[in-house]
């Protein structure tokens, strides 16, 4: 078992070499706006995950998903050569949720930022129902 800092240090390695082998080396033009987000490597370093997001709509991504898939051999072989160690890690690509779980966050902290603003405008010209204090005090007259 491998320690964590060289787990950490072979993702950073992989990371970089698939990213630069996605501009260079695969000619898929599915994958033309796939970005690598992330890699994680398992401890015994047999299988790197690699989290990646794709610019585009629905069906892009799912191009991107089967072009990744198709090119997996390749890339596979050119971490492999590059990075130089005795068992070359199988890779597995994950869409990355990241963007479009900070775009729905984004939306929602605005909808609150708008519905905030709303109950100030309220709050300034809002009137008490009853009286403005509706407890007895002791030293009011009971009449």
């Amino acid at each position: 078992m491998a320690d964590k800092a060289r787990a950490l240090k072979l993702a950073g390695t992989i990371k970089k070499i698939v990213a630069r082998a996605l501009q260079t080396e695969i000619k898929d033009p599915r994958l033309t706006f796939v970005t690598v987000t992330d890699v994680r490597v398992t401890g015994d370093l047999q299988q790197a995950s690699v989290f990646y997001t794709v610019l585009g709509t629905d069906e892009e991504r799912e191009d991107a998903a089967k072009g990744l898939a198709k090119a997996k051999g390749r890339l596979r072989a050119i971490v492999g050569s590059q990075l130089g160690i005795r068992l070359t890690p199988t890779l597995e690509f994950h869409l990355d949720a990241v963007p479009e779980t900070a775009a729905s966050l984004d939306r929602a902290l605005h909808e609150a930022h708008v519905r905030d603003e709303e109950l100030k405008r309220l709050r300034e010209t809002a009137e008490y129902a009853g009286e403005s204090d509706p407890y007895k005090h002791p030293d009011e007259d009971e009449s």
